[in-house]
């Protein structure tokens, strides 16, 4: 456990706001409007599931969508939904041609379309109300299997595949789950990190892990409550599993005792039963930004935050708040707002056969970094961003205790925004980054409109050096990707065409159909 930051006070304002105001000046101005960041959804009780059917087809493609308009549109029936240390961005080195050569795969996604039973609002308001893809999770069971996760208005919805991404069964349907945080799929079912409610000061929902088994809730364990004087409403957050015990990292707001009214974050371990474990941290980094969590055989799992207080993105492995953790990227942040936010508020984790991981986010640079000296805690940073753009970063650490070298920069054109970058394993020893890309970028308090151009696939060795040139999809990855045995990536996404132009005011669309993407190395 860790103490909270008792020098800033992030006070609690109304869970519901949307609209994200940026800050100015030092920590101890952020400190009086940090309460606004997470927005909280209306919570129901209840805690049972239950099944919906709805059909399938297979349809593999090149990725083309033939998608609607991204802009808030009525949607029809599901029904009638057919399955078809200071760091300096640098000029991107031009791919070598015999690199490219020796790529193996298309590096081309084909899909097939899964009918869904409710409409998924597909869209959320981030920062400044800036869109951004409603979470989903897909997960890969022991056998093969898969498992997606969806929110919708009855509950977080859990659709069973086969191998192929196909549906192999009806949904279940978690009742008064407000948020997918996470998934792990079993052989027989899984467990899904969310939130449901709560009784506590703020009106909050709470953080839980719900495993269910062969069709039936096994056990419904809260990780937030009046004993632990926290809430969660908003997750942010990550759930793995090592084959014996599940690992939860989520953000947290205060609700009474020490840290009332501020924000930090929670790592907890649950058996395989539900029980509470001993380790992990009641309270960690401030405001976090970006969670990434990765399950270790033994000892505790390596972890990844976003602290606004350091402006900064750290390795924590063991310790929650990240007073001696080694600094990957120092970045802008803000309460509320990270320069260098995850893709979707969480966090991309790989790690290598030899121990190594690396980690990639939308990075504005640092053209300087200093104590800030309005800070009596002497922990907290200031930080100048170099560029008003995110450029696409890639860190690699050789191991979970180390800090990294200088982040590899894979974009660098000024004017153009990049967005919802994600980084996973591509065959035994090459790593696939993905981003999306808007073309004149107007920006303001650290995030951008802009013209969307296109998802664009990358591949790189783990040294950062290109091994392709980039290869521009329509196929979107916006959500959490899983690993097949046989390296084949996986993951669900709304087939909508996107739009950055303008910030999402109002009620997200829907879609009544997902996309589950496969790409074989």
């Amino acid at each position: 456990m860790t103490n909270a930051r008792r020098t800033t006070s992030h006070r609690h304002r109304d869970p519901r706001r949307i609209a994200r105001k940026p800050l100015a000046g030092s920590l101890a101005v952020a400190a009086l409007l940090g309460g606004a960041w997470y927005a909280t959804a209306a919570t129901d009780s209840g805690g049972s599931g239950s099944s919906t059917a709805a059909g399938a087809t297979t349809s593999p493609s090149t990725g083309a969508d033939g998608s609607a308009s991204a802009s808030p549109t009525a949607t029809t029936a599901a029904s009638s939904a057919k399955s078809t240390s200071t760091t300096t961005p640098k000029a991107v080195a031009k791919t070598p041609a015999a690199a490219a050569k020796t790529v193996t795969g298309t590096l081309t996604p084909t899909s097939t379309t899964v009918a869904l039973a409710a409409k998924f609002p597909y869209l959320t308001a981030g920062y400044n109300n800036i869109r951004q893809w409603t979470r989903t999770t897909t997960a890969v069971a022991p056998n093969g299997t898969l498992r997606v996760a969806w929110p919708a208005a009855d509950g977080v919805h859990v659709t069973p595949l086969n191998a192929a991404g196909v549906r192999s069964g009806a949904d279940t349907v978690v009742k008064g789950a407000k948020e997918v945080g996470g998934l792990v799929a079993h052989n027989d079912g899984f467990a899904l990190l969310t939130r449901v409610a709560d009784t506590n000061k703020w009106k909050e929902t709470a953080a839980a892990i719900i495993r269910y088994t062969n069709g039936k809730q096994t056990f419904r364990t809260k990780l937030t409550g009046t004993a632990s004087n926290d809430t969660s409403p908003g997750l942010d957050g990550q759930l793995v599993w090592n084959g014996t015990k599940y690992g939860a990292y989520f953000v947290v707001h205060g609700a009474g005792g020490f840290a009332d009214g501020h924000f930090g974050d929670k790592l907890a371990y649950i058996s395989a039963k539900g029980a509470k474990l001993s380790g992990g941290w009641s309270w960690g980094c401030s405001h976090n930004e970006g969670i990434a969590l990765h399950a270790e055989t033994t000892g505790a799992f390596t972890s990844l935050c976003f602290d606004d207080w350091r402006s900064g993105l750290f390795v924590s492995t063991g310790i929650g708040a990240p007073d001696v953790a080694p600094v990957v990227q120092r970045e802008q942040c803000w309460a509320g707002y990270c320069g260098g936010t995850f893709p979707g508020r969480t966090g991309d984790l790989v790690k290598s056969a030899s121990g190594r991981y690396a980690t990639a986010f939308a990075s504005r640079g640092a053209a300087s970094a200093k104590k800030n000296s309005a800070d009596s805690s002497g922990r907290g940073w200031t930080v100048t961003p170099r560029t008003s753009t995110h450029q696409v970063a890639v860190a690699f650490m050789a191991n979970r205790n180390s800090g990294p070298g200088k982040a590899v920069y894979l974009t660098s054109a000024a004017g153009t925004e990049n967005v919802n970058v994600h980084i996973a394993p591509y065959g035994k020893d090459r790593l696939l980054v993905s981003w999306e890309s808007l073309k004149g970028a107007k920006c303001a308090a650290g995030t951008c409109t802009g013209t969307f151009t296109g998802t664009h696939l990358r591949l790189i060795d783990w040294n950062g050096k290109f091994q392709s040139a980039d290869k521009v999809v329509s196929t979107r990855i916006t959500g959490d990707i899983a690993v097949l045995k046989n390296g084949t990536l996986t993951w669900a996404y709304a087939p909508v065409t996107p739009t950055y132009a303008t910030p999402l005011n109002g009620a997200s669309p829907t879609a009544t159909s997902l996309r589950i993407a496969r790409l074989t190395p």
